[in-house]
């Protein structure tokens, strides 16, 4: 399990609440994140960009994809990168959603 804060009043985090739980199938991207599909793709109109840093849960607007950032090194400022939050897990921790049906659920 891994804990995730969502710290951003958006209408992209907005969206993503109205859906949980929801199952999504993560992988591996580019040695730096994890990655999955809502299906369909979040609402982004309204919703700020930003400048990702590891631990950061985002939305990737041009492919429709959350991530979970754990190396974010070089990355900058971008419009298309929407904060939803952050969590706090190892890339090791991480590893161990590849390629596997992850439920995203509000804990209480």
């Amino acid at each position: 399990m891994v804990d995730v804060t969502l710290e951003e009043d958006n209408p992209t985090t907005r969206d993503l609440l109205t859906r949980l739980p929801t199952t999504l199938r993560l992988e591996e991207f580019a040695g730096r994140e994890k990655i999955g599909y809502p299906s369909p793709g979040l609402i982004v109109e309204g919703s700020p960009g930003s400048d990702p840093e590891d631990g950061d849960l985002i939305y990737f607007t041009p492919w429709g994809n959350i991530g979970f950032y754990y190396d974010a090194s070089g990355i900058d400022y971008s419009e298309k990168t929407i904060h939803i939050g952050s969590y706090d897990a190892t890339p090791d921790q991480l590893a161990a959603f590849d390629d596997t049906d992850v439920t995203i659920e509000v804990v209480p």
